[in-house]
Protein backbone atom coordinates (compact mmCIF):
# COMPACT_ATOMS: atom_id res chain seq x y z
CA UNK A 1 0.00 0.00 0.00
CA UNK A 2 2.93 2.83 1.06
CA UNK A 3 4.41 1.88 -2.48
CA UNK A 4 0.63 2.72 -3.97
CA UNK A 5 0.97 6.00 -2.04
CA UNK A 6 4.78 7.08 -2.64
CA UNK A 7 3.66 6.36 -6.84
CA UNK A 8 1.50 9.46 -6.24
CA UNK A 9 4.73 11.50 -5.78
CA UNK A 10 5.91 10.66 -9.50
CA UNK A 11 2.51 12.08 -10.24
CA UNK A 12 1.64 14.63 -7.83
CA UNK A 13 5.02 15.68 -6.53
CA UNK A 14 5.92 16.24 -2.51
CA UNK A 15 2.58 16.72 -1.22
CA UNK A 16 1.40 13.35 -1.39
CA UNK A 17 4.50 12.23 0.39
CA UNK A 18 3.98 15.21 3.57
CA UNK A 19 -0.25 14.48 3.39
CA UNK A 20 0.61 10.71 4.58
CA UNK A 21 3.26 11.84 7.05
CA UNK A 22 0.78 14.64 8.48
CA UNK A 23 -1.77 11.64 8.84
CA UNK A 24 0.70 9.19 10.27
CA UNK A 25 1.20 12.00 12.83
CA UNK A 26 -2.25 12.72 13.40
CA UNK A 27 -2.86 8.57 14.50
CA UNK A 28 -4.66 8.03 10.81
CA UNK A 29 -6.53 5.07 11.05
CA UNK A 30 -5.44 2.12 8.70
CA UNK A 31 -8.89 2.46 6.70
CA UNK A 32 -7.77 6.14 6.12
CA UNK A 33 -4.72 5.10 4.49
CA UNK A 34 -6.01 3.08 2.65
CA UNK A 35 -8.32 4.84 1.04
CA UNK A 36 -5.98 7.82 0.39
CA UNK A 37 -3.46 4.81 -1.00
CA UNK A 38 -6.35 3.84 -3.27
CA UNK A 39 -6.65 7.18 -4.20
CA UNK A 40 -3.24 7.83 -5.15
CA UNK A 41 -3.16 4.44 -6.88
CA UNK A 42 -6.01 5.98 -9.12
CA UNK A 43 -4.62 8.84 -10.06
CA UNK A 44 -1.36 7.58 -10.84
CA UNK A 45 -3.23 5.39 -13.44
CA UNK A 46 -5.16 8.39 -15.09
CA UNK A 47 -1.69 10.25 -15.22
CA UNK A 48 -0.23 7.66 -16.99
CA UNK A 49 -3.27 6.90 -19.00
CA UNK A 50 -3.40 10.74 -20.09
CA UNK A 51 0.53 10.74 -20.77
CA UNK A 52 0.17 7.42 -23.04
CA UNK A 53 -1.29 9.04 -25.88
CA UNK A 54 -0.47 5.70 -27.82
CA UNK A 55 -2.99 3.83 -25.19
CA UNK A 56 -0.57 1.07 -25.42
CA UNK A 57 0.30 0.48 -22.47
CA UNK A 58 3.94 1.98 -22.53
CA UNK A 59 5.19 5.71 -21.49
CA UNK A 60 8.03 6.34 -24.14
CA UNK A 61 10.85 8.48 -22.36
CA UNK A 62 8.92 11.47 -24.96
CA UNK A 63 5.63 10.80 -23.38
CA UNK A 64 7.13 10.91 -19.95
CA UNK A 65 8.51 14.36 -20.42
CA UNK A 66 5.30 15.44 -21.54
CA UNK A 67 2.84 13.77 -18.91
CA UNK A 68 4.79 12.82 -15.69
CA UNK A 69 8.22 14.77 -15.54
CA UNK A 70 9.24 12.72 -12.49
CA UNK A 71 9.32 9.34 -14.48
CA UNK A 72 11.66 10.95 -17.28
CA UNK A 73 13.74 12.18 -14.72
CA UNK A 74 14.33 8.76 -13.94
CA UNK A 75 13.53 7.12 -16.91
CA UNK A 76 16.65 5.07 -17.41
CA UNK A 77 16.24 3.91 -13.65
CA UNK A 78 12.69 2.69 -14.20
CA UNK A 79 13.66 0.81 -18.26
CA UNK A 80 15.81 -1.87 -16.60
CA UNK A 81 15.60 -3.91 -19.99
CA UNK A 82 16.29 -0.66 -22.08
CA UNK A 83 13.43 -0.96 -24.35
CA UNK A 84 12.78 2.61 -24.49
CA UNK A 85 9.76 2.53 -22.76
CA UNK A 86 8.42 2.08 -19.46
CA UNK A 87 4.86 0.44 -18.29
CA UNK A 88 2.60 1.60 -14.84
CA UNK A 89 3.79 -2.23 -13.78
CA UNK A 90 7.66 -0.98 -13.77
CA UNK A 91 6.93 2.49 -12.41
CA UNK A 92 5.45 0.93 -9.13
CA UNK A 93 8.31 -1.97 -8.81
CA UNK A 94 10.60 1.15 -9.09
CA UNK A 95 8.78 3.65 -6.77
CA UNK A 96 8.51 0.71 -4.33
CA UNK A 97 12.32 -0.03 -4.34
CA UNK A 98 13.11 3.35 -3.85
CA UNK A 99 10.58 3.49 -0.44
CA UNK A 100 12.49 0.53 0.68
CA UNK A 101 15.89 1.80 0.54
CA UNK A 102 14.98 4.84 2.52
Amino acid sequence: MMAVLILCIVSAGAHAQSRLMAMGAMGATGGERIEHAEAAAQQLQARFANANTTHDGKLTRAQAAAGMPMVAKHFDEIDKQRAGYVTLRQIETFMAQRMSAR
